[in-house]
């Protein structure tokens, strides 16, 4: 059973999702949030397999929100999925670098919002190629935090270069093609890099391969 949280400031945003949720046999809304404050909170009592955050709230926002989550050992196993009102809100890029698995947006169809949920359930990622190629041509020109480059020289050179390649959007399969290996081995490459990098799936990795300067938008 995938459990999870809903978070939005606008109970009726809440309630059409829970209406979608609660007729799915292998998903339970376990608890609401109204602010991320709450959302935080009801996180530690509930320990919800999925949280999803609106990115724009009153008292704590869904960045802020995020980045409790992802900090708090208790709290490792949650995935934060941001929804936004616009495909790429301004804030989005932040709310990946703060550990959020990726992102809706509001008028998501509702086959893929379930969809959505089923897939972070997984682990992986909310972040089609298309997408994280939108998402880097928009927002990682944002003056960068620190720690830019940790963990860089634990990579292999192969690895090195398969998180380059997932930031640039490729799925493992093309990752696979470009560099001449099998799907089986780039998708190890690729595990090995999350690993070593502490990162909790690929939208981490985008983050940290522009962080680090593995890829620079006028390469993309």
């Amino acid at each position: 059973m995938i459990r999870v949280l809903l978070v939005d400031d606008q109970p009726l945003i809440r309630s059409g999702f829970r209406a979608l949720l609660d007729v799915e046999d292998d998903i339970e809304v376990v608890a609401e949030a109204a602010d991320g404050a709450e959302a935080v909170a009801l996180a530690r009592s509930h320990l919800p397999d999925i949280a999803v955050v609106d990115i724009r709230m009153p008292v704590v926002d869904g960045v802020e929100a995020t980045r409790r989550i992802a900090a708090d050992p208790a709290l490792a196993a949650v995935r934060v999925v941001i929804l936004t009102n616009y495909g790429f809100d301004e804030h989005v890029f932040d709310a990946l670098r703060a550990g959020a698995t990726g992102f809706l947006v509001k008028d998501v169809e509702p086959e893929d919002f379930l969809h959505a949920v089923r897939v972070a359930a997984r682990g992986d990622a909310l972040l089609a190629p298309s997408i994280t190629r939108r998402l880097i041509d928009r927002f990682v020109a944002q003056p960068l935090g620190t720690g830019v480059g940790r963990g860089l020289e634990e990579l292999t050179n192969r690895e090195r270069e398969a998180v380059a390649l997932v930031a640039r959007g490729l799925s493992n399969d093309e990752v696979a093609d470009r560099m001449a290996i099998s799907p089986l081995t780039a998708k190890t490459h690729v595990n090995r890099a999350m690993v070593k990098l502490r990162a909790r799936d690929r939208a981490q990795l985008v983050v940290f391969a522009y962080e680090a300067g593995l890829v620079t938008p006028r390469g993309f």
